[in-house]
């Protein structure tokens, strides 16, 4: 029961182009390519990760997120999962 209540919720998935100072963000409806659409840039912040996570989950949505690999990234991803946010290893074509 617990599953289904998981794959009930809609999903958005967000790509995170990370480098030093920002962070570009995009967004999937689908997880594939044909609908993804330039949300904008954060700055490379916790407080900004966090505020941008708080937003785009509102509504009960599950967020999925994908990050291009590197050493910008990687405590972004410890952060987020820890925060209970799911990722994705790439987007669906």
């Amino acid at each position: 029961m617990h599953k289904r209540r998981v794959l009930d919720k809609p999903t958005t998935f967000v790509g995170l182009h990370i480098h030093k100072d920002t962070i570009a963000v995009a967004l999937s409806e689908t997880g594939g390519d044909k609908d993804v659409r330039a949300y904008g840039k954060i700055t490379n912040t916790p407080t900004a990760l966090k505020a941008l996570a708080t937003k785009l989950s509102r509504g009960g949505r599950r967020l999925l997120f994908c990050y291009e690999a590197g050493p910008c990234g990687y405590g972004i991803q410890r952060e987020l999962s820890l925060a209970g946010h799911g990722w994705s290893s790439s987007l669906r074509r």
